[in-house]
């Protein structure tokens, strides 16, 4: 049947068409292909951006990467500062969204 020109369409009904699967990030040139598997993806919180820093939550141990005006928000909202902590700053975590024990990272 595939000679034949098929009118009505029910071809189209039962057979999905052959389309390759795209990676997002193959069009991405600032990443390196070596960068987005394995601990370096998994860990990583991209380059330095101006205007950001990093949050390491103690509880989900994630690092997020939040702009200067999250963090400052997160802080002025109900927070609470230990100088001299590891981790320093009573937070809600934007990974987990708990309020648990966070390092801030501004210059990260």
């Amino acid at each position: 049947m595939t000679g034949r020109s098929d009118p009505r369409g029910k071809r189209a009904l039962f057979e999905t068409p052959k389309t390759e699967i795209e990676d997002p990030l193959d069009d991405d040139v600032l990443v390196e292909p070596e960068e987005r598997d394995g601990r370096t993806a998994l860990f990583s919180t991209g380059e330095h951006q101006p205007g950001t820093g990093i949050i390491v939550c103690s509880h989900c141990g994630t690092k997020t990467r939040a702009s200067h005006i999250d963090i400052g928000v997160r802080i002025a909202l109900i927070s609470l500062w230990i100088p001299g902590k590891h981790y320093s700053r009573w937070i809600q975590c934007p990974n987990c969204q708990r309020r648990s024990w966070c390092r801030v990272e501004w210059l990260a």
